[in-house]
């Protein structure tokens, strides 16, 4: 069975080798249709402590290590970087006529 890999936001660091992850996703309503945000917190194995608060991260399912740490850091995703196709928008064209 193949491993999930979850991308949230560290919302906690101060446990030894812990780091704890908010996960959001987007659900539709079942009867109003309006899309909602459901989140999540999940402990995290950070084996060296190298995971800030505030920082987005991919966590990895992994065989329990303790009590309620039964996920893994995978590495951190970096929010600043742009696109690779994304240039500078044109500038609109005058309207003749």
């Amino acid at each position: 069975m193949p491993k999930r890999i979850l991308t949230g936001t560290v919302v906690s660091d101060k446990g030894d080798k812990t780091v704890v992850v908010k996960v959001e996703r987007k659900v539709k309503h079942p009867l109003y249709g309006k899309i909602i945000r459901r989140s999540k917190k999940y402990h995290a194995h950070d084996e060296d402590n190298s995971v800030k608060a505030g920082e987005t991260v991919r966590i990895e399912e992994t065989r329990p290590i303790s009590k309620l740490k039964t996920w893994k850091v995978l590495d951190k995703v970096d929010t600043r970087s742009k696109p690779k196709g994304a240039a500078a928008p044109a500038a609109p064209a005058a309207a003749e006529g």
